[in-house]
Parts: structure tokens; C-alpha cells; sequence
């Protein structure tokens, strides 16, 4: 914040617009939220703001990179209402959840370090029988590619059930075709990784909801190599965030120091 508005008594929506870089439309809508506190009115009508004010829009626009607009509000909203305990609950939430995405991307990591080194050709099958829905090999050989297996030779790799993977089918963490022959379930190699990827994060105690966004990015990356890159990027807006989250809590001291 600029030396004239630290030292100056009273301040125009205009002086904080651009001290801030905003519209002074934007500086009205924060107060009418109230991200700042009410500005005081000239027998004319206008606006008159404080440099608390202006500690008040630094603590917010410090606060948004680490805790997103909606928390940012609510914090601010609840510091100006006398409210400051409801305001550091909202921030240790934000804390609470940086630090579940972090488990989680460690979890993600741990998983895809060991389907990498548990991995190898004889898992996955060769296809060169039908393989009943139950494991039992029967029948003609079935046209396959290479690395496609069947229900049963891939929940015996797993350790699970041919249950498990169907329940894994009906929210979408793995998608088989149909033999259309005998109808069994044929699954390629794209499959097997997203089962054996469920399977590590089902072992590390995550739920299915929250399975099905990771191997989603699996599959949008195009396999677990291209991943690499998406893992460092997380890795990054992680320790961004971490580091946004200390900035906007140094602003938000100054203002509630400010206030008393």
C-alpha cells in the first residue's frame, strides 16, 4: 500500500481503485459485500474511506490466491462483523483442505511409483483364451490385442474379487468391452493400469468418489509417463497456494491489528 494512503485521513473510492489497480465500481461492490467496512458519507452523499480501508482490500486481495474469492469474503465478512473466531475457523479449513490435497497427490504418487515397478508383461495376460465372467477358462479363443485380460486372471492379479471390478465399472474407474461373441468383459491394457491404479488408491484409504477424478487425469494425460508432467504442475500450484495462504495471512494481521 501506496505512502499517501497510509497517510492520509480520508480516501475516495478513486484513490483505492487504483492504489489496488481495480475499478471503483469494484471498491463500491466490495463494500456492499462487505469485504470492507462501511465508508463514512460527506453531506453530499460520497464515499469517504480510511486507510483501514485500504489495510482492509490489501487483507482480501492477499487472501484470494490461497483461499479462493467465496473464502476470502467469508473471512473478511466475518473479521469486519466482530466475528474474528468464525474467520479463523474458515481459514483453517482452507489449511485442512491444502493439506488433503497434498496427501492426496502423495497417495497418487506412491500408487503410480508402484503400478511402475510392479508392472510387467505376464500380469496383464495374452488373451489366448475365453475366460469366463467367473475366471474359468472355456470356449473358442476370442480375438483380443495384445495385454487384453478377462475378469477373473485380473482380480486374481489384484488380490480382489470379480465383484470389486464390476462395482468399479458402474462409477466409471474402469470401462471394459464387451466380447461380442459371449459378451464377457475384455480388459486392454489401458484398463488393467486404471485397476491396478484403483486398486493402490483403494489400499491408502480413498474412496471410489474420490478415485474417479484421478483417473480421470490418468486418461486425460494419455497414460502414466505423460502424467509426470501433470504431477510436477501439481506439485507446483500446491506449494503456490502454501506460499499464497502465508502472504494473506501476513495482510490479514496487519488489518486486524489495525482495527483493535
Amino acid at each position: 500500500m501506496g505512502r499517501n494512503l497510509q497517510t492520509a485521513e480520508r480516501l475516495r473510492p478513486v484513490d483505492l481503485a487504483r492504489a489496488y489497480g481495480l475499478s471503483t465500481q469494484a471498491v463500491r461492490n466490495y463494500e456492499e459485500t462487505g469485504i470492507l467496512p462501511a465508508a463514512g458519507r460527506t453531506p453530499h452523499g460520497y464515499r469517504v474511506y480510511t486507510p483501514l480501508h485500504a489495510l482492509a482490500l490489501g487483507a482480501f486481495l492477499a487472501l484470494v490466491p490461497g483461499h479462493g474469492h467465496r473464502t476470502a469474503t467469508a473471512v473478511m465478512r466475518a473479521v469486519n462483523e466482530d466475528a474474528a473466531q468464525e474467520a479463523f475457523r474458515l481459514i483453517d479449513e482452507s489449511h485442512a483442505q491444502l493439506l488433503e490435497d497434498r496427501r492426496t497427490l502423495h497417495a497418487v504418487e506412491n500408487a503410480l511409483r508402484d503400478l511402475a515397478s510392479g508392472a510387467t508383461s505376464s500380469e496383464t495376460g495374452t488373451g489366448t483364451g475365453a475366460t469366463s465372467e467367473t475366471g474359468a477358462t472355456s470356449g473358442p479363443d476370442l480375438a483380443s490385442g495384445p495385454g487384453d485380460t478377462f475378469i477373473g486372471p485380473l482380480a486374481g492379479q489384484l488380490g480382489i474379487r470379480p465383484a470389486t471390478l464390476r462395482a468399479w465399472e458402474r462409477v466409471g474407474l474402469v470401462r471394459p468391452r464387451r466380447d461380442p461373441r459371449t459378451g464377457y468383459r475384455v480388459y486392454d491394457a489401458a484398463d488393467v493400469r486404471d485397476a491396478r491404479l484403483a486398486h493402490q488408491l483403494r489400499r491408502g484409504g480413498y474412496f471410489l468418489e474420490q478415485i474417479a477424478p484421478l483417473i480421470a487425469q490418468v486418461r486425460a494425460a494419455g497414460g502414466l509417463e505423460l502424467l509426470e508432467a501433470a504431477m510436477t504442475d501439481w506439485h507446483g500450484r500446491l506449494s503456490a497456494r502454501g506460499r499464497a495462504m502465508l502472504t494473506g495471512a501476513a495482510a490479514l494481521e496487519v488489518y486486524l491489528r489495525r482495527r483493535g
